[in-house]
Parts: structure tokens; C-alpha cells; sequence
């Protein structure tokens, strides 16, 4: 824009200018209940990352003495995690709307109460965005490389961390227990995709079908919700 100043009252402008061209949707702001839940999904994900590391010193411990120590730290970890959850629970099942997408979320074979509960908190547009473009908030799209003839390889990049590694994990256990997503990932594992390509096309599928159930309320229907057109 050719302004090479940097004042508050330039900033103001320029951030004017910039929503004048995008014309975005106004998103209203999460209410204090949204971001408490998405406090304690997040501090939910420290204990359980403190519980991974401290079982990797475990099985380092230089001596026994070491060893209890880190035993007791695990068993404080463990409580504390336990407490959490209720705490999450309680909050998801005390809420109406919360717990009716809850509930129908956790129907669909492969979601558990951890990836419902990151959806809720931390997706709050699923169900009103198209397949695509939530794929490409989530960070679960591919993005193209391309320049002139050269074509490289697409990559996902991007977007909600935390939304990305529950949905990853949760596609692994799709990938197994529910008949059509195992399908699916069989599918393309039989047209020669890598398995992580593969595995990460599930859980854009599986957060396609979360999301058509959210749009229609209505409950997974193996019939109707695996038959979702996968984004591109």
C-alpha cells in the first residue's frame, strides 16, 4: 500500500482497508462458558503431554530412588487428568445445545468424548462452513505447489493445531472400527496412497461427516453420512 510509517492511527487504517476488500462474515466472539471449556480442554492436553514425558524418564530412571519420584509425580498427573475430565463432562453435559452435539457426535464410530469435546470448543464453525473450507481450517486440506510446469507434492499446512492432532488420532481408530471409513482408507492404501496420505484423508472424511451431522442435527446414518463427498 505504499505506507512505510508505522503508527497506531496508520495500523487502524490499513486494518480498515483490509476489511473493506475481504468483506468477511462477522463471527461473534466466544461466551465466557466456550472459553472455559477451551481452558480446559487445553490444560487437559499439558497433563497428558507431562504424563508422556514423564513416563520417558521413567523408563530412563537412573536408579529406584529417581524411579518413585517420578511415579508419584505420574500419580498426581493421572488424578489431576481424572478431574479434568469431570470437570469437562459436567460442564458439556449441563448445557443443552452442548450435550445434543455431543451426543450425536460421539454416535459416529470413531469419535470419543476427547475429539466431540475439541470440536465443540474449538470448531465452533463446524456444521455451518462447507466440507472445504473446513478442511483448510482445521489444516486437513491439501495445498497445491505449483509453479510453471513444475507440479510438487501437496502438503497440508496450517490451521488449528489442537482441532488437527484429536482429529488425527481419532482417525486412527476410525480407520478401524468404523466399516466405512475403514473402506475408504482401504481404498486408496489399494491405490497406492502412503499410509500417513491415506490416514490423513480419513480424518478429513471423518470431519466431513461431523460436520454434515452438525448441519443436519441428525444422527450418523452409515447409509447417508459415508457416502459424504470428501473435500477436495
Amino acid at each position: 500500500m505504499g505506507r512505510l510509517a508505522k503508527t497506531d492511527a496508520i495500523d487502524a487504517r490499513c486494518l480498515a482497508a483490509f476489511g473493506r476488500v475481504l468483506k468477511g462474515d462477522p463471527r461473534p466472539l466466544p461466551d465466557a462458558d466456550a472459553r472455559e471449556l477451551e481452558a480446559l480442554l487445553a490444560r487437559r492436553r499439558q497433563l497428558v503431554q507431562m504424563a508422556s514425558m514423564e513416563k520417558a524418564r521413567l523408563s530412563a530412571a537412573p536408579s529406584r530412588r529417581v524411579a518413585r519420584d517420578i511415579e508419584s509425580h505420574l500419580r498426581w498427573l493421572e488424578s489431576h487428568l481424572d478431574g479434568v475430565d469431570r470437570e469437562v463432562d459436567g460442564k458439556i453435559r449441563s448445557t443443552p445445545a452442548w450435550r445434543e452435539k455431543d451426543d450425536l457426535l460421539r454416535g459416529v464410530p470413531g469419535i470419543g468424548p476427547v475429539l466431540s469435546r475439541t470440536l465443540l470448543a474449538g470448531l465452533p464453525e463446524l456444521g455451518r462452513l462447507g466440507p472445504g473450507p473446513l478442511a483448510a481450517l482445521v489444516g486437513v486440506a491439501p495445498m497445491a505447489a505449483e509453479s510453471g510446469a513444475w507440479k510438487g507434492r501437496r502438503r497440508i499446512q496450517g490451521g488449528r493445531a489442537a482441532v488437527r492432532s484429536a482429529l488425527y488420532m481419532a482417525a486412527l481408530s476410525a480407520w478401524r472400527f468404523n466399516p466405512a471409513l475403514r473402506a475408504f482408507g482401504d481404498r486408496l492404501e489399494a491405490a497406492g496412497k502412503p499410509p500417513k496420505v491415506a490416514l490423513i484423508a480419513v480424518a478429513r472424511k471423518l470431519l466431513t461427516i461431523a460436520n454434515a451431522i452438525l448441519r443436519e442435527m441428525k444422527p450418523w446414518d452409515p447409509g447417508r453420512n459415508a457416502t459424504a463427498p470428501d473435500p477436495a
